[in-house]
């Protein structure tokens, strides 16, 4: 560690913060997954499944505004959706917290490999499909 490095920013509030996040993302993605599932079942329980067409889901996931005016709407699949995007998003914020607690540290390698991370990670779920 240089002498220009934050001691505010050691490895174990790193690990601690890593951590914390990681936790609390999954128990939101998991609230609204169950959320999104009780009102899914709310609305559709009663629904017999016709298993003899394959029935191709509307734009949902890949289309931010499909997906908003479903959850504002309490459509249950949006809501699972938001909530599997909250999953998608927590190692996400986990990267970016790395990043920055290295910028912190003073520790440019490391910034630049988490920056590169998160781009593969971005590069991923938005141009390869």
């Amino acid at each position: 560690m240089s002498d220009h490095a934050r001691p505010d920013w050691d490895d174990t509030r790193v690990d601690h913060a890593i951590g914390m996040i990681l936790r609390l993302g999954v128990m939101i993605a998991a609230f609204i997954v169950l959320v999104g599932a009780v009102l899914y079942l709310w609305q559709h329980g009663g629904q017999l499944p016709d298993y003899t067409v394959f029935h191709k889901s509307a734009n949902g996931i890949l289309n931010p505004q499909a997906l908003l005016s479903g959850v504002l709407a309490l459509n249950g699949v949006a809501i699972i959706e938001l909530g599997l995007l909250v999953l998608i998003a927590t190692p996400m914020s986990r990267v970016v917290l790395a990043a920055y607690a290295f910028h912190r540290q003073h520790d440019t390698l490391y910034v630049v490999v988490s920056i590169v991370v998160f781009a593969i990670v971005l590069f991923s779920l938005f141009v390869v499909r």
